[in-house]
């Protein structure tokens, strides 16, 4: 359980994997679980780490005294948690909210489920009220062609032609590297939950006749 030495190669690549599909390190807010972790790196991930770099940026910018739950030993974080992390994001939630969602197993009579019930309605009603948190983040991409005879323009229809939920196309410019070549820079916004990196990645070489290869030039936080 756990990232191991976090700062070394094999600790971050085991973060940056970790959080390839999660938006942190434990539920669905952010939590002390995250602050732990950010602690424990003192430095930002290498740009090449992309999933752990957007985490660190995005829990930088907070203000973490403020966070909920409770700060457990690095050791308690990261892969091979399963049940147990979800079950202690869970526990970090009823914590937060002050409400115990469920009883105990030995109050299966007809009470028990009555205030169980009352319990989820009150918590469901609790949460409700919260404004949702929309993680975003803007890229800048570079994508190369593979010689000076490829058709830019319809290099960039093809990238803009790739469609997902909450991924958002602004605007773009062709650069030049050397030979005649030239590699489209374009924006774009995502939404941390719904597009990765990686997925973007694989759609836009795809077109594999315009395209020779795509790299994130710039990771922000919005």
């Amino acid at each position: 359980m756990g990232f191991g030495d976090i700062r070394s190669p094999s600790g971050l690549k085991a973060l940056d994997q970790f959080l390839s599909d999660r938006s942190y390190i434990q539920g669905f807010v952010p939590s002390q679980a995250d602050v732990a972790v950010f602690e424990a790196l003192q430095a930002p991930p290498p740009a090449d780490l992309y999933h752990a770099l957007r985490w660190f940026n995005h829990i930088q910018s907070y203000d973490r005294s403020s966070l909920p739950g409770v700060k457990q030993p690095l050791a308690q974080y990261g892969p091979a948690g399963g049940a147990d992390t979800t079950a202690a994001a869970n526990k970090s939630d009823e914590d937060d909210d002050d409400i115990d969602l469920f009883g105990s197993e030995d109050e299966e009579d007809a009470e028990a489920a009555r205030v169980k019930e009352e319990r989820l309605a009150s918590y469901a009603a609790k949460k409700a009220k919260k404004p949702a948190l929309i993680a975003k983040s803007s890229l800048l991409l570079d994508v190369k062609p593979w010689d000076d005879e490829t058709d830019m323009q319809k290099l960039e229809q093809c990238v803009r032609s790739v469609e997902m939920d909450g991924l958002l196309w602004g605007q773009s410019k062709l650069v030049p590297v050397g030979y005649g070549i030239k590699k489209l820079q374009i924006n774009c916004v995502i939404e941390d939950d719904k597009v990765g990196t990686d997925i973007l990645e694989e759609r836009i070489t795809a077109f594999e006749e315009f395209v020779q290869s795509m790299d994130v030039a710039a990771f922000n936080k919005i």
